[in-house]
C-alpha cells in the first residue's frame, strides 16, 4: 500500500510537470518522515549519490563536448564530410549521420549534438532542397547515437550504479551504436526516393583537403580517451581530463575558441551537471526507499514465476524502459531502475554489461517521443520547427534503433564479444 501511495504521489507530479528531481523527492522526504528516519537519513543518502568518483567524468565529459561545440569541431566535421561525399545523390543525408558518428566520439550527449549540428545541418539541406520535415528527421534521431558511442554519458552512469567497468561498456556499446548509424544510412537511402529535389555536389580535391586539415587533430580525442581506457594507462574519469585538456590546449593554439566561449562552455557544463546530479540524488533516495520496501526481491519472485527465459526478461526490460523513457529523464530512469534490475538480471545469469547495453539503447529512444522528448524540443527549436512535424520527421529512423535494441536483446554474447576480446 506504501508502495502505491507513493508512486501515485510520483505520478500526479509527473503529469502536473514538476520537474523529475522534486517529483521524485518530495514524495521520498514525506516517506522517510511518516516512516520514523530522520532527515540526517535522507540527507546522507542523497549527499552518497552524489560522492562518487565514477561519476566525476559526467561533468569533465560534458565540458568537453561543450569545448568541442565552442570550438567549431562540429563545423569542421561536418564540411569534410560534405566535401568527401560531394558527388553521392543525397549526401547531405549521409553526412548528417557520419557527422554526428564523429562528434559522438567527444560529446556522449544527444541534445548537445542536436544543438550543435542540427543548427547547421537542418538549414543546410533545406537550402539543397530537402524537405523540412526530413532533415529535422534524420538530424534528430542521428543524434541519439552520441548516447550510445563512448564517451556515453549514460554509461559513465550506469557503471558508477552497477560498479562495472566502464571501459567494458564503452567497448560493448561501439557495435549496437555503429549498427545504428550502418541502419539510419539505409532509410536515408530509402527515404530519398521520396526526396526528388536533392542533387549531387561537385567533388573538388582542394576542398576536400583543405576542410581535412581541420579535423586532424581533433580525431584524435576519441583515441586519447578510448585508447587511454582500453589500455589502461587511464580511468574513465583520468581520460575525460586529459580529453578535456587535450582539446583546449588545440583550441587555444588554433585560436578557435574565444574566451566568452570557454565561458560559455563553462556555464552549459554547470547548468547541464547540476541538472543530472539533483536527479541522481533524488532518485538514489527513492532508491534506498524502494530497497527497503524489498520491492527488488517482490520482482524477482514475480519475474521467476513469469518466466525463466533471460530473453523474456530483457524484452520486458526493454518495453519496460520505452515506456519510462518517454515520461521521465533517462537518466532519472537509470539511477531509479539498476538498483532494482540488477540483482534480477543476474539471477537470470544476465552479465551487468548486456544489461547496460539494452537499458542504454531502450532509453535513447524516449529523447525523442512526446511528452517528455528532450531531443525533439531542442531540435524544434534550433530549426524554428513545430515539435509534432520533428515527431512527424524522426518515426521512420527510430526503427534501426529499435532493431538494434531487440538484436541486443536476443544475442547478449555478441555484445559481449568486443570486451572479451580486449580482455575487459
Amino acid at each position: 500500500m506504501t508502495l502505491l501511495l507513493l508512486a501515485a504521489s510520483i505520478a500526479i507530479l509527473l503529469l502536473l510537470r514538476v520537474p523529475v528531481a522534486f517529483a521524485f523527492l518530495g514524495p521520498s522526504l514525506v516517506y522517510m518522515l511518516i516512516d520514523g528516519q530522520s532527515s540526517g537519513m535522507s540527507l546522507r543518502q542523497v549527499a552518497a549519490a552524489a560522492q562518487s568518483f565514477p561519476l566525476l567524468a559526467v561533468p569533465l565529459f560534458i565540458f568537453l563536448g561543450a569545448l568541442a561545440n565552442h570550438a567549431g569541431i562540429a563545423d569542421r566535421l561536418f564540411n569534410f564530410a560534405m566535401a568527401l561525399l560531394a558527388r553521392v545523390r543525397g549526401s547531405l543525408g549521409y553526412v548528417t549521420v557520419g557527422v554526428s558518428v564523429g562528434f559522438s566520439w567527444m560529446s556522449g550527449s544527444a541534445v548537445a549534438d542536436s544543438a550543435a549540428l542540427g543548427k547547421v545541418q537542418i538549414p543546410t539541406m533545406v537550402r539543397n532542397g530537402y524537405s523540412r520535415r526530413f532533415a529535422t528527421g534524420i538530424s534528430s534521431t542521428s543524434s541519439l547515437i552520441a548516447p550510445v558511442m563512448p564517451p556515453s554519458i549514460p554509461a559513465v552512469i550506469f557503471a558508477g550504479l552497477a560498479a562495472t567497468s566502464t571501459g567494458a561498456l564503452f567497448a560493448a556499446a561501439v557495435v549496437p551504436a555503429l549498427l545504428v548509424a550502418v541502419g539510419l544510412c539505409v532509410v536515408v537511402w530509402l527515404m530519398l526516393k521520396r526526396e526528388p529535389n536533392v542533387s549531387r555536389e561537385t567533388f573538388d580535391l582542394a576542398t576536400l583537403i583543405s576542410t581535412s586539415k581541420g579535423i586532424l587533430l581533433p580525431i584524435l580525442t576519441p583515441v586519447i580517451i578510448l585508447g587511454g581506457i582500453l589500455g589502461g594507462l587511464f580511468t574513465p574519469t583520468e581520460a575525460a581530463g586529459v580529453a578535456v585538456a587535450y582539446v583546449l590546449l588545440i583550441a587555444l593554439i588554433g585560436r578557435s575558441l574565444t574566451w566568452r566561449g570557454l565561458l560559455s562552455a563553462i556555464r552549459e557544463t554547470v547548468m547541464t551537471t547540476g541538472a543530472i546530479m539533483i536527479i541522481v540524488a533524488a532518485a538514489a533516495l527513492l532508491g534506498y526507499i524502494l530497497a527497503r520496501e524489498r520491492l527488488p526481491q517482490m520482482l524477482t519472485e514475480q519475474l521467476l514465476s513469469l518466466t525463466e527465459s533471460p530473453t523474456v526478461f530483457l524484452l520486458l526490460v526493454m518495453l519496460l524502459m520505452l515506456v519510462l523513457g518517454t515520461v521521465i529523464d533517462a537518466t532519472a530512469v537509470l539511477v531509479l531502475v539498476v538498483p532494482v534490475l540488477l540483482p534480477i538480471a543476474q539471477q537470470y545469469g544476465i552479465d551487468p554489461i548486456a544489461l547496460g547495453v539494452v537499458l542504454i539503447l531502450s532509453l535513447m529512444i524516449g529523447l525523442l517521443t512526446p511528452p517528455v522528448g528532450t531531443v525533439l524540443f531542442v531540435t524544434a527549436a534550433v530549426s524554428d520547427t513545430k515539435v509534432g512535424e520533428v515527431f512527424k520527421g524522426a518515426l521512420p529512423f527510430l526503427a534501426p534503433i529499435v532493431i538494434v535494441t531487440v538484436l541486443a536483446v536476443l544475442f547478449p554474447d555478441a555484445v559481449l564479444y568486443l570486451p572479451e576480446v580486449l580482455g575487459l
